[in-house]
């Protein structure tokens, strides 16, 4: 998955005014998302956050008490800019609803290949590391899922009444079938670092909406 749009870094000891203090720790939570999205909650370490930004570990325990705090925040981050980013795809009228969603896998591929396939899903790497989480995510986590799944079978829904996919097909399910296929095609396209579990996964999908 694509991560968040990059900000401008700037090294040293940040500013004692408020400014300063809200822009570092914006800086946190993008090097926090970049981190996440290749490694992991588990194995990311604050040390080689903090490198990534240029502030000393201080900085990080004034924002955030703990790391568990920091994982909670990225979290709710990462799944609105997320959610934005679904909307920009599947409420996109200019398209057939099933184009909207190729659309935005095709938008998710084209991050993936940015990055060289090394970024994945921030919360999908989460949950597949649940068992080594504070049990505090693990409701997080479905939220956001089922939130995602809702926008999509929102979509799937326009895509029934105009007749794109078959009257009786189960739109809810459908979209659950989706976000549990497309977060296993990331991890084995992380895996593989090529695209051919993503493109593999999005012809069987496709395929089977029309059946």
């Amino acid at each position: 998955m694509e991560t968040m749009e990059k900000q401008t870094r700037r090294r040293g000891r940040p500013p004692k005014e408020g400014g300063g203090f809200s822009e570092t720790r914006e800086l946190l939570l993008q090097a926090g998302v970049e981190v996440l999205t290749e490694k992991g909650f588990s194995s990311a370490g604050i040390d080689e956050i903090l490198r990534r930004v240029g502030v000393p570990k201080g900085s990080f325990y004034h924002f955030f008490g703990s790391k568990e705090a920091f994982g909670t925040e990225l979290l709710t981050r990462y799944a609105a800019y997320f959610a934005r980013k679904l909307d920009r795809f599947l409420l996109d009228t200019t398209m057939q609803p099933l184009q909207r969603l190729q659309a935005f896998i095709d938008g998710a591929r084209n991050g993936m290949a940015r990055y060289e396939y090394k970024r994945g899903c921030l919360v999908g790497n989460m949950g597949q590391e649940m068992g080594a989480l504070p049990e505090s995510f693990r409701g997080e986590l479905r939220e956001v899922f089922q939130d995602w799944q809702d926008r999509v079978a929102h979509c799937l829904g326009e895509a029934k009444e105009l007749g794109e996919i078959p009257e009786n097909s189960d739109c809810h399910q459908l979209a659950a079938v989706f976000w549990i296929g497309w977060e296993g095609a990331v991890l084995r396209t992380k895996l593989e670092g090529a695209p051919d579990a993503l493109d593999l996964f999005t012809d069987f999908f496709f395929a089977a909406l029309r059946r």
